[in-house]
């Protein structure tokens, strides 16, 4: 990952970067490693994440037609 640093401006410049990092999923992955999961929560929480997904998407499907 590469950040310009414009005018001296380096608060700008870290900002940018922590946006980047979020939107590229970097925090979340310190996050999630920084306990253990047991393989059995993983399962539960990404089956929970596709279902929150999933109503959203049939949500935006019945709000645009």
């Amino acid at each position: 990952m590469k950040i310009e640093v414009r005018n001296n401006n380096v608060e700008k410049a870290l900002r940018l970067m922590k946006k980047k990092m979020k939107t590229s999923g970097v925090f979340q992955e310190l996050k999630d490693r920084q306990y253990y999961k047991k393989p059995s929560e993983v399962k539960r929480e990404k089956a929970k994440e596709r279902m929150v997904n999933l109503k959203k998407a049939q949500k935006l499907r019945r709000n645009f037609l």
